[in-house]
């Protein structure tokens, strides 16, 4: 008799062990995976390259009444010679058409216009370096408007031959 209930007992607990298994709840990831390898002759690419196609914030401060600058970094090289910028349309915020801030922007220091600029010289290039881009707010004359602005920046790189 108690080598039944023994007996019983270990099915028991067998068919219980094997019905937590069947039940167990099962959770799967998968996610993309992607990677730039720069071609290794010439390059001006994003440092932090996650931020490229958002919205950029240039933050409002309170106390000063005046814009943020937006700061990025960018990796550069030219084995062949320096690296020029320019502006591919005039940069700036707008207010569905009622209002306009003028954006100044900056590349390794240098300010840039439609026009290509020099932006790193070709000894500093060949090497490679990291260049910040600067955007800051031009303020409008009579002071900022209320309202929420958008705007694109559009840079061009040219890679010089020597």
């Amino acid at each position: 008799m108690m080598f039944k209930q023994l007996t019983r007992l270990g099915v028991l607990a067998a068919l219980m062990l094997s019905g937590t298994q069947a039940g167990a709840i099962q959770e799967r990831h998968s996610f993309d995976v992607s990677v730039t390898i720069p071609v290794h002759e010439a390059y001006v690419l994003p440092s932090e390259p996650d931020w490229m196609g958002q919205d950029q914030l240039l933050a409002w401060n309170l106390v000063t009444s005046q814009l943020s600058h937006l700061r990025k970094n960018f990796d550069v090289k030219n084995l062949h010679g320096g690296v020029a910028a320019r502006l591919g349309d005039t940069p700036y915020l707008s207010n569905n058409g009622q209002g306009r801030i003028d954006l100044q922007v900056l590349f390794n220091r240098i300010p840039l216009t439609l026009d290509a600029t020099e932006v790193v010289n070709a000894e500093v290039a060949r090497v490679g370096t990291r260049a910040e881009l600067d955007i800051s707010a031009i303020e409008p004359p009579g002071g900022y408007n209320g309202g929420e602005y958008y705007g694109t920046v559009h840079l061009v790189f040219d890679f010089l031959a020597p």
